[in-house]
């Protein structure tokens, strides 16, 4: 892999990591575009993918560091033998836990078959448009009034099997969050905050697992390619964090819905045309 491609890739990681458009569609569709199906062997390209997604999360830890202590703060004083500590934030630490389990149960039993049927770019194709319009009409039906401090047990499991979702490619980890989270009535910032909060554990650990797997296949060349994107995925994944929260207090999610579509059926085109291939 040369510098360029490595720098675009790990541009695209940082800009679509966390807006609701999919990041695994647009690598994949990078990684034919820029051939890298056929210049890195699938053991490198896992361990590529799987860094570069640990730059994304490394922004979401710093972007909420504070939140994060304040959280993992409450949800341990809550452990404590007798403790009548039942604060909002140790309520949010647990449901975060919990809706881990969704998308860690389903990310171990299907993982062959995600990683081996589902990567397919038809199905990407289908995916970015259905869940996209998806997403459109939870954003034009949702009541858009409830704050993340009300977040219950129910919904946040509920935001679990959302997460669950996304081991779809083209679903998207935080497009199904958030559709889930508008659905639900909350407001578009809220949906998205407890979005990034809930990614955390699972994309780490699963980013952690890849990597310590397959990092060995990588050569020095791909070393340096993967050290590069990763730091580009980090620092535009942090302005990307801070723009979408900022953006949301007022816009809505229908620029992402059209560019969803568009993609989707741009795919389409390039499919058939044998521009792309599935």
């Amino acid at each position: 892999m040369d510098f360029f491609s490595a720098l675009v890739l790990g541009l695209i990681q940082g800009l679509t990591e966390f807006l609701p458009i999919s990041s695994s569609a647009h690598v994949q569709i990078a990684e034919q575009l820029f051939s890298l199906d056929s210049s890195l062997t699938r053991p490198e390209l896992t361990a590529f993918i799987a860094t570069i997604q640990l730059g994304t999360e490394a922004a979401v830890l710093l972007f909420f560091w504070k939140d994060i202590i304040r959280i993992a703060q409450a949800w341990f004083a809550s452990l404590k033998p007798g403790s009548q500590t039942k604060t909002q934030d140790s309520k949010l630490g647990w449901l975060v836990i919990a809706g881990s389990i969704p998308v860690a149960v389903i990310g171990l039993l299907f993982k062959d078959f995600i990683e081996n049927d589902l990567r397919n770019l038809s199905i990407v194709a289908f995916t970015l448009i259905a869940f996209g319009l998806l997403l459109g009409f939870a954003d034009k039906i949702g009541k858009k009034a409830t704050p993340i401090e009300e977040l219950s047990v129910k919904h946040g499991l509920l935001y679990g099997l959302g997460q669950a979702l996304a081991v779809i490619p083209g679903v998207s980890r935080s497009g199904g969050t958030i559709t889930v989270g508008l659905l639900l009535g909350y407001t578009r910032a809220a949906a998205a905050r407890f979005s990034f909060l809930l990614a955390i554990p699972a994309v780490i650990a699963s980013g952690l697992y890849e990597f310590a797997k397959t990092v060995g296949d990588l050569s020095s060349s791909a070393i340096i390619a993967t050290a590069v994107a990763t730091v580009v995925s980090f620092v535009v994944g942090y302005l990307v964090i801070g723009y979408l929260l900022k953006y949301l207090e007022r816009g809505s999610f229908m620029p992402f819905v059209i560019w969803r579509v568009a993609v989707g059926l741009l795919l389409i085109v390039g499919l058939s045309t044998g521009i792309l291939t599935a």
